[in-house]
């Protein structure tokens, strides 16, 4: 119609990753998709169970028996890895709505694998358990166990001392971050689907543990955490909330290493990771909500994220 504006067809590229970003969180997010993957996992879990029950009974062909494990912990195993995953996709869709609790997310992930390694004590182990084989791995278990206790309360402090606050600032600036950290998401989606699929393709038949999966995810997650860090500078200025979010991505270096590093370490690192991530808030709160208002009336750009 004469007299009409004309599209902007600069915001089409835009709106279709919003787009595509919300569709895809509103299913994730439904009750249908969490139910099916409940019952997923404990397919996965009974499924673990009855294939190796059935290589112990010798009931699988040679080429199969060979790489089916005669214990039948490795099937919780499985079942941790299938939930580690599902959190995963959790975390990335997190990334669009708040960095501090994104960060929250991966010390979660990274409790889990904890308790994960808990049990791989008893995968290499013949049944039925005897001290004799377990008195040199009891105390690793112990480690591991009590490291994803300390993370876990740890994880509980850092929540209460989140602070969710609208931010001064223009609005079509945290518009503007939100559409850019959803395209990330995006992408992170989309390198996670394709590595586990060929991961799970390479080991799945083989019965074999993906222990590299994570330790990629996460390094993924290192370099999106600074990309999110640079692309925050376009929209704040203040000291604080580019130092809050660089030293959150610390911690996910801290935990990228801890996936690498041996028996005892690793927990040591993940509890450091925590520990980081709470100072960092308990600070940003003491002294952050001040610069914010000096930077509103100097009229510099506050936090885009509002978190």
């Amino acid at each position: 119609m004469i007299g009409s504006p004309a599209p902007d067809r600069s915001r089409a590229p835009a709106c279709a990753v919003v787009a595509c970003f919300d569709w895809l969180e509103a299913r994730w997010e439904g009750v249908r998709v969490r139910h099916f993957v409940a019952s997923l996992l404990v397919v996965g879990f009974l499924l673990g169970l009855f294939v190796i029950e059935l290589g112990r009974r010798g009931l699988l062909p040679q080429s199969v028996a060979a790489s089916v494990p005669r214990s039948h912990f490795p099937a919780i195993e499985l079942a941790f890895y299938l939930l580690l995953s599902f959190e995963v996709v959790g975390l990335v869709f997190g990334i669009s709505h708040s960095i501090s609790n994104a960060a929250g997310k991966q010390l979660e992930i990274f409790s889990l694998i904890q308790l994960r390694h808990a049990f791989e004590v008893f995968a290499n182990l013949d049944e039925p358990l005897r001290w004799e084989q377990l008195r040199f791995r009891v105390l690793e278990m112990l480690a591991n166990s009590a490291g994803a206790v300390a993370i876990f309360v740890l994880i509980g402090l850092y929540y209460r001392l989140q602070r969710h606050q609208p931010a001064p600032g223009d609005p079509r600036d945290r518009r503007a971050f939100i559409v850019a950290k959803k395209a990330i998401a995006l992408g992170l989606l989309t390198v996670f689907t394709v590595v586990g699929l060929r991961s799970v393709v390479s080991h799945a038949l083989r019965f074999e543990r993906p222990h590299d999966f994570f330790e990629q995810f996460y390094t993924l997650l290192i370099f999106a955490d600074i990309l999110v860090v640079l692309l925050s500078l376009r929209y704040s200025s203040t000291f604080q909330v580019v130092f809050r979010n660089s030293g959150l991505a610390v911690a996910t270096v801290l935990l990228r290493i801890a996936l690498s590093a041996p028996p005892y370490v690793n927990t040591a690192l993940g509890i450091a990771a925590a520990l980081l991530a709470l100072t960092l808030t308990a600070a940003y709160n003491a002294f952050t909500p001040r610069a914010l208002a000096e930077a509103a009336g100097d009229g510099r750009p506050g936090n885009p994220e509002g978190t």
